[in-house]
């Protein structure tokens, strides 16, 4: 196995109310706040009135820039960026789902440099600083509270990229599973399927990594596989959303992925019908992954296939191991599309094959993609054709 360095430096303020502690934590990294958000559901909740006392009550000014869309767009980057700039903010904070932080994370880094904030994705320009980041979460999907990530859509050019610094990582992130009651089934569900691909990423590997770091990562899946579907029954059982919310975070903050060093495969294809067609992340990924399994799929690799099904799904273990595989991928697409409820194909999302061969050049930028199973613009193509 490869080592490793492991440096999480985000302080984490989980459980029922902790949003009470959001304003002397403000209040260390300055006076000026920019607060982001997106549409109206942090208003009608009433969490943008608690955030909003709290920095009244810390004595802190506040700035607003609202309106960040699902896939966030560039242009919120650069408005933020601006707005940073313009006011001398010395903190963000992002309330809301991954949208909102993503978009935050890059206004913090726009706010120390005098170009394009784009070019930290489209040229991977150095981010040598940024404006430290807080987060208040509302959304268990994209673990981006915890790490330092983020992803960002340019509809103009047909761009979603996405890019990981450390630099980036939010200084303090407020988890309260209880925010997340009010979050619909299908974002729910999206949001589960978004945490289940982020394990899977990492767990279905070429490299031999630690037994303890699998077993970390099946039983992280089995708490998906069971807490996502008493959510949509019932969506404010505390000890789902709170197994959700802490799941979400642990799938992608960099603890899990130890040693490995190969490419995740089914994000940047989905990263390219979220560009094209701007559909909801979670949702793309439940559909490909389990077509991306089935084609990956060989007598080399059908082991870790046959660890998935009876560690995850609890498949019988007397079976063969490519019987094993085979329930393995039929129980997940069980769980994608039957308990959780979502599209399980792209024509049904109303998605056709008219930019496949684009999308696969794109999703494959250095002419292969080195994950689980090399794949090529080709590979790419026919991973699309079987999830129409």
């Amino acid at each position: 196995m490869n080592g490793f360095v492991y440096d999480v430096p985000t302080k984490v303020y989980f459980g029922k109310g902790v949003v009470e502690q959001l304003g002397e934590e403000l209040k260390k990294y300055g006076k000026k706040v920019l607060l982001t958000y997106g549409g109206g559901s942090v208003k009608n909740s009433g969490l943008y009135d608690k955030v909003i006392g709290q920095i009244k009550a810390a004595g802190l000014h506040c700035y607003e820039l609202s309106g960040i869309a699902p896939n966030p767009r560039v242009e919120s980057v650069r408005e933020g960026a601006e707005m940073c700039k313009k006011y001398g903010i010395d903190v963000i904070l992002a309330v809301g789902g991954g949208s909102t932080l993503d978009a935050s994370k890059y206004m913090a880094a726009g706010a120390k440099v005098d170009f394009d904030p784009w070019k930290f994705l489209s040229e991977r320009a150095p981010i040598a600083e940024a404006l430290p980041v807080v987060t208040v979460l509302t959304l268990s999907a994209t673990g981006s509270e915890m790490d330092g990530g983020g992803v960002i859509t340019n509809l103009a050019t047909h761009e979603k990229l996405g890019r990981m610094e450390d630099i980036l990582r939010p200084k303090a992130s407020f988890l309260d599973p209880t925010l997340t009651y009010s979050v619909s089934p299908y974002q729910t569900a999206c949001g589960a399927a978004d945490i289940m691909s982020h394990i899977m990423e990492t767990y279905f590997a070429p490299e031999k990594d630690l037994y303890m770091l699998d077993a970390t990562m099946e039983g992280l899946m089995r708490t998906v596989v069971k807490y996502a579907p008493a959510a949509l029954k019932d969506p404010c059982d505390y000890e789902a959303r709170a197994n959700l919310m802490w799941a979400s975070s642990w799938a992608i903050n960099g603890f899990v992925t130890g040693g490995k060093r190969h490419a995740w495969s089914v994000h940047p294809m989905e990263h390219e019908l979220s560009a094209f067609y701007d559909i909801t992340h979670g949702l793309g990924l439940a559909i490909l992954t389990p077509r991306w399994m089935r084609y990956c799929l060989d007598d080399k690799n059908v082991g870790k296939y046959y660890d998935f099904g009876v560690n995850v799904f609890g498949i019988d273990p007397s079976l063969s191991p490519a019987e094993a595989a085979e329930r393995a991928i039929n129980a997940l697409s069980d769980f994608l599309f039957v308990k959780l409820g979502l599209k399980d194909s792209l024509s049904a999302i109303g998605i056709g094959a008219e930019h496949f061969d684009e999308m696969a050049d794109k999703a494959v930028s250095h002419k292969q993609i080195n994950g689980f199973k090399t794949l090529t613009a080709q590979d790419v193509r026919k991973i699309y054709e079987m999830s129409l």
